[in-house]
């Protein structure tokens, strides 16, 4: 008997074609599945479409692999070696190396397992220092998330255009903990939260030396590993008090001279949730920032998933006790803002499935507008901008795209919602904001930057991959923060494409929090660097 042939390659002719055939048929396959997901809008997000190529890209050696065990005609013992090589590979690379993180476009990052988490390399602040000054407020000021109206908009200033002919200039570099939020600035003062080992760190410092004045800390070591460590909302500042939220819902208000907690609150507690519910329900911890209305301030409440949910809370800023609960729905990953819309000033929200207006006295549910989302997968992010004097602009990543909706006036205070249009092809503002002018928004649409008209959502243009960071419109001009770290001006136009007038590389590493601007005092930072710069002003 004539022994059987023996091969590496599955063969497309002769003894054992069949299945060789049916081997090489399966991984043309894969592969043409992964270059269509990879040159294609086919999920309309592109970190889904590499999270989707990588489990495809795992499927090549394993039916490679299966076809060596049960039809190469190799030798019983020969079989087993490519299983051996690739345990003992595995086996190496996870002793020497962990996982991270990932990108914003879902690309993993692994690192050595000897390297000590840079947080927990920075080791602890001082909670004594100096006393600070942030009862006073300027023309400047930055205090709040997005900026003094939270829209993304600062129009006091007019930046140069020219930054060849005069360079933005470097005030300070330093490491920062890990955090997720931005600074918020006001009389000079920046505010910002970190997490170093096991602290999580509300800072203050001199916006212009980067010098720590004091800080609050507390011990709430926060880890995730896809959406990273570390607190992720940005602070409030708000008549010499500091307001901030941490990614477990613990809810602080500061004095801003001392760092002296004036009042706290629980979040999970207050709206029973364990710890484990949290994590299954917020997976990425909790993101929106607090907002100062009057005398009240707001954030998105929550709840279990079998329980009470509530979209909004509200305390009184001074003393903490609760004013209002507004809303039935899971939270996202959304801050609310105010407005006025339809002529009543509300409180606007984005939650885990929709949009909705609040009265601001009593959180009562204005209107309601349905959006697409789950909060421990596809999560809402993008605020509710209010534009016109009864419309407001919603955007979202994970293919839903943008929308522009009409309020109309019922008879009992209440209002009807109306699509004005809907596209899923144009901004789809995954971890980020737009900014509104002159009747046409920009925004980061899936990492590429993007202009399009309010009215109809035409796209006027897109170019300029700056994946997933962060955009702030200064009068006519964006700054973009990309993800890479580098800062680029941009011309807000919708004539002109990606009309890059400077760049410079600001900070190094993955880059997804929001910018600063302290009249021409720029501040960036990420989850493991900050940094300040002078940006030239125009004449």
């Amino acid at each position: 008997m004539s022994e059987r042939k023996q091969h590496w390659m599955p063969p497309i002719s002769g003894r054992g074609c069949f299945a060789g055939r049916l081997v090489w048929f399966l991984l043309v396959v894969i592969l043409g599945a992964i270059l269509w997901m990879q040159t294609t809008d086919a999920f309309g997000d592109h970190g889904m479409a590499n999270a989707f190529s990588m489990m495809a890209a795992t499927m090549l050696p394993v039916v490679w692999l299966l076809w060596f065990l049960l039809a190469s005609g190799q030798r019983w013992w020969m079989r087993f070696v490519p299983l051996l090589v690739l345990g003992v590979f595995g086996f190496v690379f996870s002793s020497l190396f962990r996982f991270e993180d990932v990108s914003g476009e879902f690309v993993p990052r692994f690192v050595l397992r000897s390297a000590e988490e840079p947080d927990r390399a920075l080791g602890s602040l001082a909670a004594a220092g100096d006393t600070v000054d942030l009862m006073t407020s300027t023309i400047d000021d930055f205090p709040q998330f997005l900026g003094p109206n939270r829209d993304l908009g600062v129009d006091h200033i007019t930046l140069a255009r020219d930054w060849e002919a005069r360079p933005p200039r470097m005030l300070w570099r330093q490491p920062i903990g890990a955090g997720w939020g931005g600074f918020s600035v006001v009389n000079g003062y920046a505010v910002t939260m970190e997490q170093r080992g096991v602290d999580v760190n509300v800072t203050w410092c001199d916006a212009r030396t980067g010098e720590g004045k004091w800080s609050h800390s507390a011990v709430a070591r926060d880890e995730r590993a896809v959406a990273g460590n570390g607190p992720r909302t940005t602070p409030t500042i708000d008549n010499g008090m500091v307001y901030t939220q941490g990614a477990m819902g613990r809810l602080l208000a500061l004095d801003g001279a001392t760092g002296r907690v004036v009042w706290e609150r629980d979040l999970l507690a207050e709206f029973d949730m364990s710890p484990q519910q949290e994590a299954k329900e917020l997976p990425y911890g909790r993101s929106g920032s607090p907002l100062i209305v009057d005398e009240l301030l707001i954030v998105p409440a929550g709840g279990p998933a079998s329980g009470k949910q509530v979209s909004l809370v509200a305390y009184d800023k001074r003393t903490g006790d609760k004013v209002w609960e507004g809303g039935d729905e899971q939270i996202s990953c959304s801050s609310p803002a105010v407005a006025t819309v339809g002529g009543v000033r509300q409180i606007l929200i984005v939650n885990e499935s929709s949009a909705s207006g609040h009265d601001v006295a009593t959180g009562r549910v204005l209107w309601r507008h349905a959006r697409e989302g789950h909060t421990n997968a596809d999560s809402n992010v993008s605020q509710a901008v209010a534009v016109g004097p009864n419309q407001v602009f919603l955007s979202k990543g994970y293919a839903l795209g943008a929308t522009l909706i009409e309020l109309e006036a019922k008879g009992d205070g209440t209002f009807d919602t109306r699509e004005i249009w809907q596209d899923s092809k144009v901004m789809r503002t995954k971890f980020t904001n737009v900014a509104i002018k002159d009747g046409y928004v920009y925004g980061l649409s899936d990492g590429i930057l993007e202009c399009i008209e309010l009215a109809t959502g035409e796209r006027m243009w897109k170019g300029g991959r700056f994946k997933h960071g962060q955009i702030l419109r200064v009068r006519d001009l964006l700054l973009v923060l990309a993800e890479s770290g580098e800062v680029l001006l941009i011309e807000a136009s919708p004539e002109r494409k990606n009309n890059i007038l400077g760049r410079f590389q600001a900070i190094e590493g993955k880059s997804w929090n929001n910018i600063a601007l302290y009249g021409s005092l720029l501040l960036v930072r990420n989850g493991g660097e900050a940094a300040a710069y002078e940006l030239p002003l125009a004449g």
